[in-house]
């Protein structure tokens, strides 16, 4: 299946010719500063599977993973696009806001719980990892 997206502004359009290794909902603290207090919602594709165009702006830090994340977000309106790890440089991982809906993708897990402010509610249908979890296996 495909999907396609774009941000706010639709200065930046994406689209993704694979189906997800994983759907993940994210409580670390960069995450809730960029979704207002709660979770991010993302998708993982494999890099090569991802085609965006239009201006991007990017930055990078050191994660408490202890690799270095990089965002890109529009360059015109801010909304964040996708990010990816050093240590995984196979793999984007897509913010579900982009995408065109109804896209029927939705979490199955949720990391660095330990993170999540105490209002927090989570499904408890989806697998949970305090921290960083291992890397979604590849699909063949």
């Amino acid at each position: 299946m495909a999907y396609s997206g774009e941000c706010s502004c639709g200065a930046v359009k994406v689209r993704i010719d694979a189906e997800p290794l994983t759907v993940r909902q994210c409580w670390c603290r960069r995450c809730q500063k960029i979704a207002a207090g709660g979770p991010t919602h993302n998708a993982i594709f494999p890099t090569e599977s991802i085609v965006a165009d239009g201006p991007m702006a990017s930055d990078s830090y050191i994660a408490d993973s202890g690799n270095t994340l990089t965002r890109w977000h529009c360059a015109a309106c801010g909304t964040p696009m996708f990010s990816a790890s050093s240590a995984r440089p196979q793999l984007r991982v897509i913010r579900l806001g982009v995408l065109d809906g109804p896209h029927g993708l939705k979490p199955t897990v949720a990391i660095w719980t330990s993170e999540a402010p105490d209002w927090a509610i989570i499904d408890p249908s989806m697998d949970r990892f305090p921290a960083q979890p291992p890397a979604p296996p590849p699909r063949n």
